[in-house]
């Protein structure tokens, strides 16, 4: 069964629950106050052609959320929002994002993982040939410390480019919003195979490349392909930030691979 949803303008937050075989598309969806778009239960659907649009300072405004789903395909949207353009939670699997515009907001994020009990693994999600300007992140990984065991495996960040993104690239086992968590302990969610490979583009801040892995369970096989971003302000040349993880790398790498080690401390950034 196929299903074909063409909506030109909606003033209301969407929910798709335990749909197979569909493909909704042309939707835009405006100003709500939680998530715009929020998918759950879902096997082989596409979203293609997706506009959203929420002031940059609209707190848990996601664009597209998805969890618990396999096979989803998020294709050529735009989107413009306080939180995460595209988030994708537990339980998902199978998951392509391809052509995705973002800006403002915090960028594609995976989690956060692992806050809740019986949460179910990440596996096979690819994020390529997106473009993110004026967000907080870029490309992004987050669990919880001290929280829930758990997996998140074969993730792909491909084709890149950013624009004035305060963080490009991040992975962060310390994520901790207004400090709700347990600072002192390690995230319990292991991260395998994950790539980044050619992203480009300028960051806000110095520290372009943050890989911040769980001193329990650290972060495995991890590749850097062809990274070459520049720092846009005034503060100096870019950096990474490497913690509880040995890249893999080739090609161009601007800033050099964990080129300043830190201390994992805690975060805050929603």
């Amino acid at each position: 069964m196929i299903i074909v949803v063409h909506f030109l303008l909606i003033k209301q937050n969407l929910r798709f629950d335990f749909l197979t075989n569909a493909m909704i598309q042309d939707i835009t969806t405006k100003d709500r106050k939680q998530f715009h778009v929020n998918v759950l239960g879902y096997k082989n659907i596409t979203f293609e052609h997706f506009t959203v649009s929420a002031p940059d300072e609209s707190p848990n405004t996601d664009g597209i959320h998805i969890g618990r789903s396999d096979g989803v395909n998020v294709l050529n949207a735009e989107i413009k929002t306080g939180d995460d353009c595209v988030s994708i939670g537990d339980g998902s699997k199978n998951l392509v994002s391809n052509g995705v515009t973002c800006g403002p907001g915090h960028g594609t994020s995976i989690g956060s993982l692992e806050l809740f009990k019986n949460e179910e693994p990440v596996d096979g999600v690819t994020v390529k040939n997106c473009t993110f300007t004026n967000t907080s992140n870029g490309v992004r990984i987050k669990t919880w410390p001290g929280a829930e065991p758990g997996t998140c495996s074969n993730i792909h960040f491909e084709d890149i480019t950013a624009t004035n993104v305060s963080s490009p690239i991040i992975i962060d086992q310390k994520y901790c919003p207004r400090n709700k968590c347990k600072i002192n302990e390690e995230s319990k969610v292991k991260l395998r195979n994950i790539s980044f490979k050619n992203i480009h583009g300028t960051s806000a801040l110095p520290e372009a490349v943050k890989i911040i892995c769980s001193a329990t369970l650290p972060c495995e096989n991890v590749e850097l392909a062809d990274i070459e971003i520049t720092h846009s302000g005034p503060t100096g040349p870019v950096v990474s930030q490497c913690s509880n993880v040995k890249p893999k790398v080739s090609g161009k790498q601007n800033p050099a691979p964990c080129s300043a080690p830190i201390p994992a401390k805690p975060t805050s950034a929603a």
